[in-house]
C-alpha cells in the first residue's frame, strides 16, 4: 500500500540539500567531507578511558555522561526516525542542521534528541587533559584576531557559559565567512541548525557536572579549560577552514 507520509518524508528529506541557500548547501555539503558524521542509531566510543580528565571531571560523571546521557538521545532518536530507513541512513548532523524542513511530527525529535546525539558526539573527542597548553599556529591566531588574546576569549566564553539560564551550551563556532564568535544555546539545540559549524562547546546541562561541583558552575567552568583538547579543535578548525 502507497504510504503518502512516508513518501512526503523522504521526499523531503532526499532533497533537504535543495532547501538551502546555494552557499549555504555548499557549505554542508563541503562541511560533511572535512569533519566526522555519526549515523543517528550509533553511539560513537568516549575514544578514552572515563578517568582521563581526573581531577578535572570525574570518571563517574563522565561514564554516565557517556553511557546513559548520550545513549539516551541516540535511543530516542531511533524511536523517532527508526522506522525510517532514508532517515536512519543520514548522518544526524545533517538531519540537525536541515530540521526546518523536516516533516512537523519530527521536528522536536531531531532538534532534541538529535541535537543531543550530535551536540555530544563532538563534545568527547573535543576533551583531553591539555596540562596548561593553550591555542597554537592558525587557531591562536585567529583567537587573537577576535579576542584579542587567550585571555581574554577564556573572560567572554565563561562569560557565556554561566550566562546560560538552566540547561544548554556555550559554543565557539564558525559563520560561512570563517570568523570565529562565541554564542550560547539552550537545551540542545546546535550551532548546525542555524548554518554556524561548531569547533568546540562545553557542556552546561547539570549532568555535565553535578556529581562533582554541585551547583558550582563556575569552578566547573573554570576548570573546563585544562580539558579542551586543543590538537583536535585546532585540526577541525583548519579542516573547516578549507570549506
Amino acid at each position: 500500500m502507497f504510504d503518502r507520509r512516508r513518501f512526503l518524508r523522504n521526499t523531503l528529506i532526499s532533497t533537504a540539500a535543495v532547501a538551502l541557500t546555494p552557499s549555504m548547501r555548499l557549505w554542508a555539503a563541503a562541511a560533511s567531507d572535512a569533519v566526522a558524521t555519526h549515523l543517528p542509531g550509533v553511539l560513537p566510543p568516549l575514544g578514552y578511558a572515563p578517568d582521563s580528565l581526573e581531577p578535572f571531571i570525574d570518571a563517574q560523571t563522565m561514564s554516565l555522561h557517556h553511557d546513559k546521557h548520550h545513549k539516551a538521545y541516540v535511543d530516542n532518536l531511533v524511536k523517532a526516525i527508526g522506522s525510517d530507513p532514508k532517515l536512519m541512513a543520514t548522518p544526524v548532523e545533517t538531519l540537525v542542521a536541515t530540521v526546518d524542513t523536516l516533516p512537523a511530527d519530527l521536528k522536536t525529535a531531531v532538534r532534541n534528541q538529535g541535537g543531543g546525539h550530535a551536540n555530544h558526539s563532538l563534545f568527547w573527542p573535543s576533551l583531553k587533559v591539555n596540562n596548561g597548553a593553550v591555542p597554537k599556529a592558525e587557531l591562536a591566531t585567529a583567537m587573537d584576531k577576535k579576542f584579542t588574546s587567550y585571555s581574554s576569549f577564556q573572560t567572554t566564553f565563561t562569560k557565556a557559559a554561566l550566562s546560560v539560564f538552566g540547561s544548554g551550551w556555550a559554543w565557539v563556532v564558525m559563520d560561512q565567512d570563517h570568523d570565529l564568535r562565541i554564542i550560547t544555546l539552550p537545551n540542545q539545540d546546535s550551532p548546525l541548525s542555524q548554518g554556524l559549524q561548531p569547533l568546540f562547546g562545553i557542556d552546561v546541562w547539570e549532568h555535565a557536572y553535578y556529581l562533582k561541583y554541585q551547583n558550582r558552575r563556575p569552578e566547573y567552568v573554570a576548570a573546563f579549560y585544562n580539558v579542551v583538547n586543543w590538537d583536535f579543535v585546532t585540526e577541525r578548525y583548519l579542516a573547516l577552514r578549507k570549506v
